[in-house]
């Protein structure tokens, strides 16, 4: 089996799972859990994807699950801060419920609201909702968004770690061919160490990196 160097700290990987569909290796260095690129979808197949997701704004179930980055931001920053929902995708319902409270929020997405003079703002809090384990290139996408928060910023993230819950050839979370890059608690500090970040939590589901 080819080896490949880790997608985030470009450290040697090794095949942690081999499964019909789902090939993933793990770096020994950051702990971080990657599809191979060349098993990656296309940009037209990958949009499509999404695409096919049910994401109304208007859903109280989808709201819900936002919940805790609203609840987050709302507890930490006023309406007279500037935020950002990156990768709002197809239904930004982020940012509709923080303006909804008068917030100051942008939105931006590669397929889907791809407005790049919005990559060189700064920004006082950042969005970012099942999304990170979309990441191709994941230091270059955690460097760009350090890259555009304000000092003592905050950067809110929500995916699901993996944590040993299950075995991983039975995790759920895997079967999405989309997810190319799952992180675990120290891939999170691996992160935090690299860019500098003043610190990391976890907290209701919301993953928390502060500059």
């Amino acid at each position: 089996m080819k080896s490949f160097n880790c997608l985030l700290c470009n450290e040697k990987a090794t095949v942690f799972c081999e499964k019909p569909f789902h090939l993933f290796y793990k770096c020994d260095n950051c702990q971080g859990i990657f599809r191979p690129k060349h098993t990656f979808f296309d940009a037209s197949t990958e949009k499509n994807h999404y695409e096919q997701h049910n994401n109304d704004v208007n859903d109280v179930g989808y709201q819900n699950f936002v919940a805790p980055i609203i609840h987050a931001v709302l507890n930490d920053f006023s309406s007279n801060n500037k935020g950002l929902d990156f990768g709002s995708g197809t239904g930004p319902v982020i940012s509709k419920l923080l303006r909804e409270k008068e917030y100051q929020i942008e939105n931006y997405d590669i397929f889907f609201e791809n407005v790049p003079e919005r990559l060189i703002q700064k920004y006082n809090y950042i969005s970012c909702c099942e999304v990170m384990e979309h990441f191709h290139e994941p230091l270059k996408e955690f460097q760009l968004l350090h890259s555009m928060l304000l000092p003592k910023g905050k950067l809110y993230c929500k995916t699901e770690l993996f944590k040993n819950q299950v075995p991983f050839e039975k995790w759920y979370y895997k079967n999405d061919l989309t997810h190319v890059f799952i992180y675990q608690e120290a891939t999170l500090h691996w992160i935090k160490e690299k860019l500098e970040f003043k610190k990391v939590e976890v907290k209701d589901k919301v993953i928390v990196f502060e500059r």
